[in-house]
């Protein structure tokens, strides 16, 4: 085939893929690659002196031999001449930079190569295809075209919405699930075939070679390259192929402190606690709190988008910064730190927000608000305010703040960082906390701490009922509330009966 005008490749195509990121597109987005990073089976790859996330990604590319402009999607795949083989290799070192971009992290020398054969696209069914890929001969990848969230045909058409798809052109269809991390001496291969088609057409196998580079990027000219755990998770596929503990969602490659580490909770609430914290409200949770010396624990100044709503969670802390010009053009754009952890979110977790408590501009909005619903979050913390506030609420997805404000987060604050220790509202969260929201506000509770304190809120809370019950009867409160001596003995004994009766013989 001769050197293609465009590449275009999808970010994210497969229900596997999806599925392993913890999100799935509504609709197909891309990125282009320029043409000098198409290589050849049996040629080489570099990874660059001083990066460690070279990443294989075994894919189906279509290239176009009818020009295809404004396309109906039932006359699409007739504009596609040839299928073949794909390896869409990616450098996540400086994937964060490109801000979605991925024109350096995907686009060097040899980062697309293509074949080795190609196979007649007439002679093929595009729902029942194949690609696989092997490292060092073991396979990491096997996964159909049945398994796509958009079919090929879509991605054509759609595309040619936009611009006139040439003759030529190339198409990189996304990668499934069990793309991951290659160092130097690895040999990746990628087939793509058609196994029920007549005669099993193969593009036979695409043969990569990576190979360690020795020409460090220059810090005078741009960006250098830097990596966290959330990018080492995503390029190894887990946080356990990566070799981490669990996962992170980090803006920084920067370690936590010590304190800030003791401060997270590495348990979930069970759902006993939980049901617990729940039944205790902020008043007595915040009540047993100061009687141990803890008078910090209020979120102050926030009040709930749904009346009546109670949220109970751990928190992942997400923290902004006071808006600047260059700031904002390097942190606010892309998948900032506010993208990041709306994706991250774990079920049961609050989003607590550090927004200084500047309420005159939103820190989330309905698309965010959703993200989080549908990854099960408790709910958002924020000291700032709400854009759409109102379809938000009507998405039944508690969050509190300082109330509703039109305008985006950038007329305000940069999204900075993630899961670090934050102040909101006055009170210090650090992530793991215990957040408990209701109609008084929002505490944060220490995590050893938790137990005990809803223990004795929800004894205090009982004592008070009984308290309730006395006055609700025509007693006065003077000696009742707080109870004197003789009030206390009347409650000792309130199940007096019921111990008294007689044993039987």
């Amino acid at each position: 085939m001769t050197r293609p005008g465009k590449i275009i490749a999808i970010h994210l195509s497969y229900e596997s893929r999806a599925d392993q990121r913890g999100r799935r597109p509504a609709s197909p987005s891309y990125f282009f690659k320029p043409a000098s990073s198409i290589g050849v089976s049996g040629g080489t790859v570099e990874r660059p002196a001083g990066t460690e996330l070279l990443a294989f990604e075994g894919e189906i590319a279509l290239v176009i031999g009818a020009p295809a402009r404004r396309v109906s999607l039932a006359r699409a795949w007739d504009h596609v001449a040839w299928v073949t083989a794909s390896n869409d290799l990616g450098l996540y070192d400086l994937r964060a930079d490109d801000k979605g971009s991925n024109v350096r992290s995907k686009g060097g020398d040899g980062y697309t190569p293509l074949g080795p054969e190609l196979i007649d696209a007439r002679t093929v069914d595009p729902a029942a295809l194949r690609v696989r890929a092997w490292v060092n001969g073991e396979l990491r990848q096997d996964d159909t075209t049945t398994g796509l969230i958009f079919p090929l045909a879509q991605l054509v058409a759609d595309l040619s919405q936009h611009f006139t798809l040439e003759t030529g052109d190339v198409i990189l269809t996304g990668t499934p699930a069990g793309s991951s991390v290659i160092v130097p001496g690895d040999v990746v291969e990628i087939e793509v075939d058609a196994p029920d088609a007549e005669g099993s057409p193969s593009s036979g196998r695409l043969v990569t070679t990576v190979v360690q580079g020795d020409v460090p990027f220059d810090p005078e000219l741009g960006s250098l390259p830097s990596v966290d755990d959330l990018q080492r998770t995503e390029a190894w596929g887990s946080p356990e192929a990566a070799g981490l503990a669990e996962s992170t969602d980090r803006s920084s490659s920067e370690e936590r402190s010590d304190e800030t580490k003791r401060g997270e909770s590495n348990e979930t609430l069970s759902p006993e606690l939980r049901e617990k914290l729940l039944a205790a409200p902020t008043a007595g949770l915040s009540a047993q709190l100061r009687k141990r010396g803890h008078h910090g624990c209020f979120v102050d100044g926030l009040t709930a988008n749904i009346p009546g709503t109670k949220i109970v969670g751990t928190a992942k802390t997400l923290r902004f910064v006071p808006f600047r010009e260059d700031l904002f053009a390097s942190h606010g754009g892309g998948y900032n730190a506010q993208k990041r952890a709306f994706d991250a979110v774990d079920e049961g977790e609050v989003i607590v927000i550090d927004a200084r408590g500047d309420a005159t501009s939103g820190t989330l909005g309905d698309v965010m608000a959703l993200r989080a619903q549908v990854r099960g979050a408790a709910g958002v913390v924020t000291d700032g305010g709400v854009r759409d506030f109102d379809a938000v609420a009507a998405l039944g997805f508690p969050v509190f703040s300082q109330g509703g404000h039109p305008s985006v987060l950038g007329r305000r604050h940069v999204p900075w960082e993630v899961d670090v220790t934050i102040a909101c509202g006055g009170a210090t969260v650090q992530p793991g906390d215990v957040i408990v929201g209701d109609g008084d506000g929002v505490i944060v509770i220490p995590p050893a701490l938790v137990e005990e304190i809803v223990d004795a809120a929800l004894a205090q809370e009982d004592e008070d009922s009984w308290v309730a019950e006395q006055v609700a009867a025509g007693h006065p409160v003077d000696g009742l509330f707080p109870m004197n001596a003789e009030w206390r003995a009347r409650y000792a004994l309130r199940l007096a009966p019921l111990a008294q009766e007689p044993a039987e013989k």
